[in-house]
């Protein structure tokens, strides 16, 4: 039963909701130590439901997008940790009709639709355009939408070859719409091939700071099943696919074809501080609110140290 409640955990990182652990009614470690086997979760439909019931103690652990984690640790001065990455990357620049983008340079002079304006969509597209010797602003244009769904939309109604980027699961939904739909360049695995030390990152797991100090053995206990329950999810995606369209996420036809293309995993420690720091850096140099204003110090990655801001 563990496995399939975090399998379904899992689940709703995989569409990037948010979700509560971890009710703080623990009195004691050996209380918080079950309530690791035995939490209670919860899906929101945005973090904006849930990070104000985490910030006052109503929730000890949520899984949120990591430069949220990163503006709360600022609000709260330090009150927050990062305890681990949940998801890499979900974004893929896709192209409907002919194949003829096999490298970021083929996307010189074209059109790319994409959601995210202003938030980090964007700024990852941008950081890899440029990245990749292409100026984000002269050699591409970018065609903002406000939802996949319409990204869709207007791919279909182009009928000629066009370009987006779009998010797991939209890819796959997108490609029973649209059969001439390719997948031409991960974002995540673009990211990698920089080989900066940094990674593309989507969403992680905060834990309120006094949670943690008090019940070190609960939170231990709660990343192994999570880490466990990330394994779960990527060996077994046909059981763990029932389990999300048990639980209203999407309908598990699409979850099964979508689990391997979202990069679900549990990195923690020295390994997430160097694979988030970098990110949230190339986040803070494109705009500095998008992760609180500055860059939060060591002691926001949990059991990583705490020896600077970088």
């Amino acid at each position: 039963m563990k496995k399939r409640w975090m399998a379904v955990m899992m689940a709703a990182v995989l569409t990037v909701l948010t979700i509560g652990a971890l009710p703080a009614a623990a009195s004691s470690q050996a209380d918080a130590v079950s309530a690791a086997s035995s939490a209670a979760a919860a899906v929101a439909g945005s973090a904006d439901e849930i990070t104000p019931k985490l910030v006052k103690g109503a929730l000890d652990i949520a899984a949120v997008p990591v430069n949220l984690g990163s503006v709360l640790y600022s609000k709260t001065q330090g009150a927050v940790e990062m305890l681990a990455v949940s998801t890499l990357g979900v974004l893929y620049i896709v192209e409907n009709g002919a194949q003829d983008i096999t490298s970021w340079s083929d996307l010189r002079g074209r059109t790319i639709l994409a959601t995210g304006k202003g938030s980090t969509p964007e700024y990852a597209l941008r950081y890899l355009l440029t990245q990749n010797g292409l100026d984000p602003d002269q050699d591409v244009t970018m065609e903002w939408k406000d939802e996949p769904t319409e990204t869709v939309s207007a791919m279909a109604a182009a009928g000629g070859s066009t370009v987006a980027m779009l998010p797991q699961p939209y890819v796959t939904a997108a490609k029973a719409k649209l059969p001439d739909l390719h997948v031409e360049l991960d974002l995540t695995k673009s990211w990698d091939d920089l080989n900066n030390g940094s990674r593309f990152v989507t969403a992680g797991l905060l834990v309120r700071k006094a949670f943690a100090d008090e019940h070190p053995d609960a939170v231990s206990r709660f990343l192994d099943a999570y880490a466990d329950s990330a394994s779960y999810v990527n060996e077994h995606p046909a059981e763990a696919s029932k389990l999300i369209e048990k639980y209203g996420i999407i309908k598990a036809a699409v979850a099964e074809k979508a689990i391997p293309d979202c990069h679900i995993v549990c990195i923690t420690g020295t390994e997430m501080k160097a694979a988030l720091s970098g990110y949230l850096k190339t986040l803070y140099d494109q705009n500095p609110r998008s992760v609180g204003g500055s860059l939060p110090g060591g002691d926001f990655y949990y059991d990583a140290g705490s020896d600077g801001t970088e």
